[in-house]
């Protein structure tokens, strides 16, 4: 459920239509979703070999830093908290919350109070701690998952679509091969987007029993189920819109269920979507304070941020640093702009993380007969990392080609944290040094 969660948001709502207008045809449609399910599954075949190997609290920070070192892992945190993370959190709180208003007939004025009201119950809810949390994402997945599945069996039936012309700036028939790379290679990036989010489990592997086994299980099974939603969910969009008219929706669930059911469909997939979009929301926030609490038991970031309740068995504080600043960020209404400054820079980390693997592999093999066998190694190897790493290079060359301007501002983030990081290693060496707690 956190593996579906974790990647089912509004990518599969709004990014279908963008595909198609950058492919032209159905069959390359499909071939795009196809192919960025299986860059999705490399990934998940990388992570899930990770999590067994290091089935601990933070995820992606511990393998960069056991691989690479605490340099390379407290600039992922630190891009974390400051943008990746606490932009996301935000954008997805005021999708959230423009639908619900939508939905329930109120002004524009009412959206950003209810995302914030959204950030701070699922932040209360994921304080009162992991089993409350779990269950609340258990629900809201389920939910999302039949919104789907009624998109899906409505298009199936729905009247299909007449022939249409072909979408405007769509590739012109007869496709040369070279076209046809260049278009599928177009139409990735909005699709690899849409299958991202799987790694947020990684985040809580210390707080998932017998995580060796059970998380490279629900990698693998959650990827998969995806994959096969966002497959199907395509052919239904095809089916009832066409190429063209896919192309040219920017809502094509709900073009597909006012087809089948009249503008009751509407209003259906619109709570489809908000519950879609708090289920992500609710996943976010869960994992992502299991990173900076980790850094912070490392001595490279406050104390505080380490400790957890002793109660609930949370960590209290770093909860609560990710919940103002998330707040902070949605009422300055900087998010959209933070969310485009990190796409170079969170796909750097991407393919960082899935490269530790071969690091530690490597070693292995220095070990021999003394190494430690995983409970789960990636079949097929080195393929799936290679391959997920070309990917994740390929998310930043375009980035950087497409908006230079965004990617040299979350280049100088990144590189911002370096005399930070420094400031805390001084800081920890002193206290350590002393010899105060």
């Amino acid at each position: 459920m956190a593996v579906v969660g974790g990647i089912i948001g509004a990518g599969i709502f709004r990014n279908p239509g963008e595909v198609a207008a950058r492919v032209g045809t159905g069959a390359l449609v499909l071939a795009a979703w196809i192919i960025g399910g299986g860059v999705a599954l490399a990934g998940a075949f990388c992570f899930a070999e990770l999590g067994a190997r290091r089935p601990q609290a933070g995820g992606g920070y511990v393998y960069l830093r056991d691989a690479f070192g605490p340099l390379p892992a407290f600039l992922y945190g630190w891009t974390l908290l400051l943008v990746i993370n606490t932009g996301a959190i935000a954008w997805v709180a005021m999708t959230f919350a423009t639908y619900c208003a939508d939905l329930f007939g109120l002004g524009p004025a009412a959206q950003k109070p209810m995302a914030v009201a959204a950030i701070a119950l699922l932040s209360a809810v994921n304080f009162l701690g992991v089993r409350l949390g779990a269950a609340t994402q258990n629900v809201l997945t389920v939910l999302k998952l039949l919104a789907l599945a009624l998109v899906i069996i409505v298009g199936l039936i729905a009247p299909v679509a007449a022939p249409a012309a072909p979408a405007a700036g769509a590739p012109a028939a007869p496709l040369t091969p070279q076209a046809i790379f260049a278009a599928l290679g177009a139409a990735l990036i909005p699709v690899l987007f849409s299958y991202g989010g799987w790694q947020n489990t990684n985040f809580i592997a210390g707080e998932i029993r017998d995580a060796q086994k059970k998380l490279p299980r629900a990698l693998l099974l959650g990827v998969g189920i995806v994959v096969l939603v966002y497959v199907l969910a395509n052919i239904a969009y095809l089916r009832v819109l066409g190429v063209a008219g896919l192309a040219t929706s920017g809502a094509s669930a709900s073009a597909v269920m006012r087809a089948g059911l009249g503008p009751i469909g509407g209003s259906i997939i619109a709570a489809g979507i908000m519950i879609s979009t708090f289920g992500f929301l609710s996943l976010v926030i869960l994992t992502a304070p299991r990173v900076y609490q980790t850094m912070a038991a490392d001595g490279l970031f406050f104390a505080s941020v380490a400790r957890v309740h002793p109660r609930h068995r949370t960590p209290t504080v770093a909860l609560l640093l990710q919940a103002v600043w998330a707040i902070g960020v949605l009422l300055t209404g900087s998010y959209d702009e933070l969310v485009n400054y990190v796409t170079f820079g969170d796909w750097i980390f991407f393919g960082a993380t899935a490269a530790t693997l071969f690091v530690f592999r490597r070693r292995d093999a220095r070990a021999g007969a003394d190494a430690a066998r995983p409970s789960f190694l990636s079949p097929l190897y080195p393929w799936p990392p290679l391959l997920f790493c070309l990917a994740a290079l390929y998310v930043v060359v375009s980035a950087l080609g497409t908006s230079p301007k965004n990617s040299l501002l979350a280049a100088g983030l990144i590189l911002l944290g370096i005399p930070v990081f420094a400031l805390w290693r001084t800081r920890s060496g002193s206290r350590s040094g002393s010899g105060s707690p």
